[in-house]
C-alpha cells in the first residue's frame, strides 16, 4: 500500500482535491471530516468538551465558533482540546486502514500533516498550493470569517513555503479544476509507475 499525505494551508483547495482522488477511486481519510463527526450531536468529542467548554455545546453538539472562541482565548485551551481530540482521531485513522488494507494506494487528508508528524507514516507528500492573495480570497468569502481570524489560523501552520519545500510533489489550485485533475491524475500514474 502506498499511502499519500495530502495537506495544504487554510484555502488552498485541499478539500477539492481530496475528491478528486476520491472520483479516481482511491480512499481518502479526512481528518477533518473525523472531527466533524466527533462534534456532531452523539459524536464522541461531545461529553468531553462539555466537561471542559459546558458553553460550547449547542443542542447536544459542539459550537465551533463559540470552541474557536476559548482556542484564541487561550493557547492552552487548544494543547487541551488536541490532548483528547488527537487520540479519537486516531482511532479513526486505524479502522479506515484496516477498512482498506487491500487497497494499492490511499489518500491520507491531513491539514496538519508536519505539526502533528503525520509526514513521517506517509510514502509521498502531496502539498496542495496557490498563491497568497488568491487564498485570502478564498478564506475572508467564507461565512464568519474575518481578517483577524484568518490570520491566526495561518500563525497555527507551517508557512506554505515552508509546507512546499518538504514536499514531494505540489498541487496548483490557481489553475481551474481540471488543471488540479490532471495534477492529481499524473500523480498516480507516476505511483502506479513506480511501485
Amino acid at each position: 500500500m502506498i499511502i499519500i499525505g495530502l495537506t495544504g494551508s487554510i484555502g488552498m483547495g485541499k478539500s477539492t482535491t481530496a475528491e478528486m482522488f476520491r472520483e479516481e477511486g482511491y480512499p481518502v481519510f479526512d481528518a477533518d471530516g473525523v472531527v466533524h463527526e466527533l462534534y456532531a450531536k452523539g459524536g464522541k468529542a461531545v461529553p468531553i468538551i462539555k466537561a471542559v467548554f459546558p458553553d460550547a455545546i449547542k443542542n447536544g453538539a459542539v459550537d465551533r465558533v463559540v470552541l474557536g472562541a476559548h482556542m484564541r482565548a487561550d493557547p492552552l485551551h487548544l494543547k487541551v482540546l488536541e490532548s483528547f481530540i488527537h487520540p479519537l482521531v486516531s482511532e479513526s485513522r486505524t479502522a479506515f486502514f484496516e477498512a482498506h488494507k487491500d487497497a494499492k494506494i490511499v489518500v491520507m487528508d491531513v491539514p496538519l500533516l508536519f505539526e502533528t508528524g503525520l509526514d513521517k507514516a506517509v510514502h509521498h507528500i502531496a502539498v496542495v498550493t496557490a498563491p497568497y492573495q488568491l487564498q485570502r480570497e478564498r478564506v475572508l468569502a467564507r461565512e464568519g470569517m474575518t481578517p483577524e481570524l484568518f490570520d491566526s489560523l495561518l500563525a497555527r501552520q507551517i508557512p506554505d513555503d515552508e509546507k512546499r519545500k518538504r514536499a514531494d510533489v505540489l498541487i496548483f489550485t490557481d489553475k481551474g479544476l481540471d488543471n488540479a485533475r490532471k495534477q492529481v491524475q499524473d500523480i498516480i500514474r507516476d505511483l502506479k509507475e513506480t511501485a
